[in-house]
């Protein structure tokens, strides 16, 4: 019985834990996108593709993929600026678990076991200006598909920051019906690669 109430409390005393480290992430990230309107792109743009594709004639698809290039240019220079602020936050504040559900303190206890945000976010500021800058020479339909996975590994990240990877993995499913793994193998050689450098510690 004793055992019991003292896994208990320390369950408890984990969950609390967790719940206030979170919240203090949750709080820092978001106080640096408030300086942005990334969300709102982000919607506006997949939205965009979404009609782009649905387009009955060439002409229309043309029409929808031209105007959306504003969008893909004001996302890619603000989530730069975005990257680059966040790069001045100190580094045991941008450290990230690399274990599958959330543990406190690991981030001081076990560095080795975390990489950092600011590198993250560093990689997927290069990924989606390489897409807007379309340095592959991709279709638009082709393009298209690849900004959108890095859009939501993007995504991904900043939810794996904030909670965990087994939280931002299962919060992607729900929304986009779409598993990490695809995400990783969608989007461009250079970020799949510079992005598993990243959170394997290689």
């Amino acid at each position: 019985m004793d055992i019991l109430i003292l896994a208990i409390f320390l369950a408890t005393g984990t969950y609390l834990l967790n719940a206030k480290e979170q919240r203090k992430r949750i709080a820092l990230l978001g106080s640096h996108l408030a300086n942005y309107q990334i969300e709102k792109l982000m919607e506006a743009l997949t939205e965009g593709y979404l009609r782009a594709l649905g387009e009955s004639t060439d002409e229309r698809r043309a029409q929808v993929w031209s105007l959306l290039s504003t969008t893909e240019s004001q996302l890619a220079e603000q989530f730069g600026r975005f990257a680059s602020e966040f790069a001045r936050v100190p580094e045991p504040d941008a450290r990230t678990s690399r274990l599958a559900i959330a543990f406190p303190f690991v981030e001081k206890l076990a560095p080795a076991l975390t990489f950092d945000m600011r590198r993250a976010l560093a990689v997927h500021a290069r990924g989606i200006a390489h897409v807007v800058q379309n340095t592959g020479h991709l279709s638009p339909r082709d393009r298209a598909y690849m900004m959108t996975a890095e859009l939501f590994l993007m995504q991904h990240t900043c939810h794996w920051y904030c909670k965990s990877r087994t939280i931002a993995s299962a919060r992607m499913l729900a929304r986009h019906q779409t598993p990490h793994e695809q995400l990783v193998a969608s989007v461009s050689a250079e970020t799949r690669n510079a992005y598993l450098a990243l959170i394997q510690g290689r």
